[in-house]
């Protein structure tokens, strides 16, 4: 039996891993809170494998998680595969009708959601709640949780269909985010490699550290790639925590180590006084992939 940890039931999480994992028939949920104790469940060995939401179409990376991967824990990256990320406005509709039976927005106080689903909906709480108060928690599915204990208070959250139904709560407006198109990429990390699936397609991701900044070191980083044709999917800077202005570079590649160009790369990299720690070799899926 593989054991997976992630974010409450009914977030967009749950929803993801519940994806990767359909049609395995022993997988036993863990769900966390905090997305610390995701991390902490594998690391301690209580999971075999976590869960992590590491990029979204809109907000772009999640810099907290990010750096959990990066300077709190050491867990290889396993697989990565992108989920829709689609928000609803949920509370008590009754609560929060007018005279006439309607949808009365101004009777809302409070929106309550993850940061990164928030900034997803943005557009629309500009539009029909300009003013409301509006208060980050940990997951999506914490703050319908938490909707669902405060009856009467004018709160309301955003989050999924699955949460909204399994806390008996109402879908005020569905489909709120800002873009169609929006997506989440989801990375799995554990001691193990992912096998239950197989992707034609296989990413490499590494963290570069320069000797020094002078002019003209990044390049010499990607001319490494650049020359040999090897593709790069991402590439972004980090603070390291140790100084200021000091910065590492996260990338990932579009191969695999097991190729013969890829190390070759690598090799100059370090040729040239970088420091390089790869966080992991792993199959990448589409959404399409996986349906």
């Amino acid at each position: 039996m593989k054991t997976i940890a992630l974010l409450p039931a009914g977030s967009v999480s749950d929803e993801a891993a519940k994806q990767l994992f359909a049609g395995e028939d022993r997988v036993e949920w863990k769900h966390h809170r905090l997305i610390a104790d995701v991390f902490q469940s594998t690391v301690n060995g209580i999971s075999d494998y976590s869960v992590i939401p590491i990029e979204n179409t809109i907000e772009g990376s999640v810099s907290l998680h990010m750096d959990w991967l990066v300077h709190e824990v050491d867990l290889p990256m396993q697989a990565e595969w992108v989920y829709p990320s689609i928000q609803n406005l949920i509370s008590r509709r009754s609560e929060l009708q007018n005279a006439a039976g309607e949808l009365d927005f101004s009777r809302i106080k409070k929106v309550i959601s993850h940061p990164v689903a928030m900034a997803q909906c943005l557009q629309f709480l500009r539009e029909h709640m300009p003013n409301v108060e509006t208060e980050h928690v940990s997951s999506t599915a914490e703050a319908v949780r938490i909707v669902r204990d405060h009856p009467g208070e004018g709160i309301a959250a955003i989050g999924t269909r699955i949460a909204a139904a399994n806390n008996g709560l109402d879908l005020l407006a569905t489909e709120i985010t800002d873009h169609d198109n929006n997506y989440t990429r989801f990375m799995l990390v554990g001691s193990e490699p992912y096998t239950a699936r197989k992707s034609d397609r296989i990413k490499t991701s590494i963290l570069v550290t320069l000797p020094e900044d002078y002019p003209g070191a990044l390049h010499q980083v990607l001319s490494a790639f650049a020359w040999r044709r090897i593709n790069l999917s991402r590439i972004e800077s980090r603070p390291t925590k140790k100084k200021l202005g000091n910065y590492y570079f996260y990338i990932e590649i579009e191969m695999s180590l097991d190729s013969v160009l890829l190390p070759a790369a690598l090799e100059e990299i370090e040729a040239i006084g970088c420091s390089i720690r790869v966080l992991g070799c792993y199959p990448s899926f589409t959404y399409e992939q996986l349906l």
